[in-house]
């Protein structure tokens, strides 16, 4: 980069941007100068493999030994994780699409409140159907919400728990 890239229109340096600064503008401040993105456009990056908590859970199990099979779609639900040997299947749900209760991330959007309530309770409602058939079916069923991904601790807890004996075939 040429120095005089670095150069402002004052002619000023500013630090290690080759960009020059920008007046603060009047009214709403936005983090980036892009078109905004249509809802759809949003909606459509929202991951339900291999998200953040997802990974961190994947992590740590593999660290710990745990081998697992990821995403069956043979089971209902498919769970995230499916530890077959150890007959237990790990869900990894995020606290907004789930509800978790008493969880800051769990709250219900401003716009269409009544569309946002009765589909966030669907997926409530779809997951204790899940829990309670693949329980029927005999597996051990683990739930680690995206806040407890986070913690150190919550993760130790589900590889004791996973990793105890009494609990192997």
């Amino acid at each position: 980069m040429n120095w005089w890239n670095r150069l402002s229109s004052r002619g000023r340096y500013y630090g290690g941007s080759s960009m020059p600064l920008k007046k603060a503008s009047k009214g709403k401040r936005r983090s980036h100068q892009a078109a905004p993105l249509t809802r759809s456009e949003v909606m459509s990056r929202v991951r339900s493999k291999n998200t953040g908590p997802e990974l961190l859970v994947r992590r740590a199990l593999w660290a710990a030994g745990i081998r697992y099979r990821l995403h069956c779609k043979d089971m209902l639900g498919h769970p995230d994780l499916v530890l077959a040997g150890r007959n237990a299947v790990v869900f990894v749900h995020g606290c907004f699409w789930h509800r978790h209760e008493h969880c800051a991330r769990n709250r219900t959007p401003k716009s269409r409140v009544e569309w946002w309530t009765a589909k966030l309770a669907r997926n409530r409602e779809r997951d204790v159907l899940v829990r309670a058939h693949l329980e029927a079916s005999g597996w051990r069923v683990f739930v680690v919400w995206e806040c407890e991904a986070e913690r150190a601790e919550c993760l130790t807890a589900l590889i004791a728990e996973l990793k105890s004996p009494s609990h192997r075939q």
